[in-house]
């Protein structure tokens, strides 16, 4: 059963296809046609860590694609407090057509996968988050109308977010490169990945050199879910890797902004950049609707299929 876990789960045409497909409902939507792709299916949304923007544009998508929404997550099931996670997606992929889960270990989207029956989309773990990758590079495209040959800067640690950005954006030619403090770049594994893709990963501790000429910087909270007792530590760490208007100035005139959002004004990016006029934070915010609209097509039409 096809599933999307990570970024890599499907290749180059497929995920332009993806692309093209989000576009094309984003069109609609802005036009008032809505049209639903998904009637009669019903599709749960697992979450285990709290959510506002990756929980509400999947419900309004599944609604607006003609689909029902099934909610679940800690306080309603049973997971890691008497139920096996392996038995949970053994049951629940017999009621429903596709699993959106958000989790803590990678490790129980895979489980989720191999016993559900149906498809599952990681709506963001500890390893990854391939729906938010999905919706920068649509994002990117359009900005710039194509992704290989662009030089795109994440300035922060190298976490879930930076993994999947750099891999889908190096899938498709792009030039990515990662610029971390010491010890916070990404693992080893995103780059050994990273090796196998038609564009380029490079790490760096040096921002004005990984931003300039830029076409994109994009940056992430310095503090996850999960830090906050190392929050103080962090802000030391990584007090050197704003962006701001004055790092803006050393890229590409046509430099965008991005942030998956929630920022903390202040310390990754300032408010200044963020209402700016380089700034694609809020479309990007916006197209991760469109993007999942298209994701959950394809993977439930996929299904029906097989």
């Amino acid at each position: 059963m096809r599933s999307y876990l990570s970024v890599l789960d499907f290749d180059e045409d497929e995920t332009l296809e993806i692309l093209d497909s989000a576009a094309r409902l984003k069109i609609e939507r802005q036009s008032g046609k809505l049209h639903p792709y998904l009637k009669n299916t019903h599709i749960a949304l697992y979450f285990e860590k709290p959510s506002v923007r990756t929980r509400t544009s999947f419900t309004v998508g599944i609604h607006e694609l003609g689909g029902h929404v099934v909610e679940l997550g800690t306080l309603n099931t049973k997971i890691g407090t008497g139920e096996h996670i392996e038995d949970f997606a053994s049951v629940i992929g017999r009621y429903i057509h596709l699993l959106v889960a958000r989790v803590f270990d990678h490790p129980s989207l895979v489980d989720m996968a191999k016993m559900a029956g149906v498809p599952v989309i990681n709506a963001l773990s500890d390893d990854s988050h391939p729906c938010q990758a999905l919706a920068d590079v649509l994002t990117i495209l359009e900005r710039f109308e194509q992704i290989k040959g662009r030089r795109i800067a994440f300035v922060g640690e190298g976490n879930n977010v930076a993994v999947s950005l750099s891999l889908l954006c190096a899938k498709l030619g792009a030039e990515v490169r990662v610029v971390s403090p010491e010890g916070y770049g990404l693992p080893s594994w995103a780059m050994e990945n990273a090796g196998d893709l038609s564009g380029t990963v490079t790490q760096l501790q040096d921002i004005d050199k990984a931003v300039t000429d830029a076409d994109v910087i994009y940056t992430d909270t310095w503090i996850s879910m999960g830090q906050e007792q190392e929050a103080e530590e962090r802000r030391k760490i990584f007090s050197g890797y704003q962006v701001n208007d004055e790092l803006l100035k050393k890229a590409s005139d046509e430099v965008i902004a991005m942030h998956c959002l929630p920022a903390i004004r202040g310390e990754e990016i300032t408010k200044d950049v963020m209402y700016g006029s380089h700034s694609a934070i809020w479309d990007q915010a916006e197209n991760r609707l469109h993007v999942q609209k298209a994701l959950m097509i394809k993977l439930i039409e996929a299904a029906r299929q097989s």
